[in-house]
């Protein structure tokens, strides 16, 4: 689905996020990750613009659904990380696809993209997928004590900017 603020349609350099489902950081208040803090943030910088979109996408767990997330959670209190835990269930570590962002953007008339997001992967996806992205503006969001270590794998095995 995608929320919109203003007039997106045939717009350049539209401030936009693409943002994967997180039940448990949304919904439950997860302190494990910072997805919320993001789509907040998301949302805050799209009402100051006046225009954006957040194309919210439904891939809990980079892919891996909700159960399997909740599996790679317990692996996770054995010491694993993110990544390994994923990888502990057979997946690889982020098995997102953002096609279907990308034909949402031009469902929606957008001509460019300034991307909120730290992520190479998905800014690589939906230029390949045909979307123009004029600008990455860069996603952090504030660290705690107990997203930290996850925040620093981001960083370092899945290639994530700061």
């Amino acid at each position: 689905m995608a929320i919109v603020a203003g007039e997106v349609q045939g717009g350049s350099g539209v401030l936009c996020r693409v943002h994967s489902e997180c039940w448990t950081g949304e919904t439950l208040g997860s302190l494990k990750c910072d997805c919320r803090a993001q789509f907040d943030a998301a949302l805050d910088a799209i009402g100051k613009a006046g225009r954006g979109v957040i194309v919210y996408m439904r891939q809990e767990g980079r892919g891996i659904g909700l159960g399997n997330k909740i599996r790679a959670y317990a692996l996770q209190n054995e010491g694993k990380d993110t990544v390994e835990a994923n990888q502990a269930l057979g997946f690889d570590p982020d098995l997102r696809s953002y096609e279907i962002a990308a034909n949402i953007l031009r469902d929606l008339g957008v001509v460019s993209v300034s991307l909120m997001t730290n992520n190479p992967d998905k800014l690589a996806q939906l230029q390949q997928a045909g979307i123009v992205v004029v600008e990455r503006v860069p996603h952090w969001v504030n660290v705690g004590q107990h997203n930290q270590d996850y925040l620093a794998v981001k960083r370092a095995k899945l290639g994530h900017h700061t």
